[in-house]
């Protein structure tokens, strides 16, 4: 684990950008598309950090594509493909239906960075850096703070779609729990989307007459969540546990929303360091390869501030 990647990003650009004629190289961005907040937060970053490397790097290519399902986006990575890559940076949409395609441009000889979402055997062989959130941390942060402020609390969990780093998520919720006195009444896909958290809690709701804490993954399906809760007029719902580190669900721990008292931190921008190491291992041969984990940090009130930027579009 390399704590500050950041950093080491920050560097690696400064020494491209004091180069003398460096070649030009060609950098692939495939990523899906804005279909919620924290994509959008992906798409903003990628495009950011594109035009930076554009800038520090005159006459090289980065070309940045959008994609809404996996089928789109194996139809992407053939045509960047064709643009004679020297790297790929990819954020799939669905990690295991692109196996294939990817391993197609890194036997081509093209330096690949995965971002967030490996594929489920995370094969070392389909790409040369992983960068991605904490997700186990994700859900064992979510997982210790309702089991330390709410000991006997009675949960209803909405994940997010069948894939792996959902499961890396749950699988750290349920390890946090172990043993406590929290129980988990059910567990429903909201797929990262705020209508179908809507229409899950409003099951949820139906279903069960009391529930204490609604844990999801995610803070655009925590929208959706507390949409239903305000409807249905229900009390016993003592708050919510989300994550991603939106501006909306962190301006309400700021402002002591007692719905929303914490976040756990997973931040769209983290394609942009992905891009950033993708660059200083092309343009310099920096030693990059291997994974980079980013914290999952619990906001709270008191650090809240330290992570709030309005002017994002998420």
């Amino acid at each position: 684990m390399l704590k500050n990647i950041a950093a080491v990003a920050v560097l690696a650009t400064a020494f491209g950008t004091h180069a003398f004629a460096q070649e030009a190289k060609t950098i692939g961005v495939s990523i899906p598309a804005a279909d919620h907040g924290w994509t959008a937060g992906v798409v903003y970053h990628a495009e950011r950090v594109a035009e930076m490397i554009r800038a520090e790097h005159p006459g090289s290519t980065v070309i940045v594509k959008t994609s809404p399902d996996a089928a789109s986006q194996a139809n992407a990575l053939q045509d960047l493909a064709v643009q004679g890559l020297d790297a790929l940076v990819i954020l799939p949409t669905d990690p295991d239906p692109l196996v294939n395609a990817i391993r197609e441009i890194k036997d081509a000889g093209t330096f690949v960075t995965i971002v967030d979402r490996a594929p489920s055997q995370n094969d070392s062989s389909v790409r040369d850096l992983y960068v991605a959130g904490n997700n186990f941390a994700l859900g064992q942060v979510a997982g210790d703070y309702i089991k330390a402020t709410t000991p006997d609390a009675q949960v209803v969990v909405i994940r997010g779609m069948p894939i792996p780093i959902d499961e890396e998520r749950q699988a750290g919720f349920d390890k946090a729990i172990e043993g406590s006195g929290v129980t988990v009444l059910d567990r429903q896909f909201g797929n990262w989307n705020r209508d179908d958290a809507f229409k899950v809690t409003q099951d949820f709701l139906t279903k069960f007459d009391k529930i204490d804490v609604i844990w999801c993954q995610d803070d655009d399906m925590a929208v959706g969540v507390l949409q239903a809760i305000e409807q249905a007029g229900r009390t016993d719902i003592q708050y919510v546990v989300a994550g991603a580190g939106s501006k909306d669900m962190i301006k309400k721990v700021m402002d002591g929303d007692k719905m929303i008292p914490v976040d756990v931190l997973y931040p769209p921008a983290m394609v942009g360091t992905a891009m950033e190491l993708t660059a200083a291992a092309v343009f310099n041969n920096v030693p990059v390869h291997g994974t980079y984990v980013l914290d999952a940090t619990l906001i709270t009130k008191d650090n809240a501030a330290n992570y709030y930027f309005p002017d994002s579009p998420f």
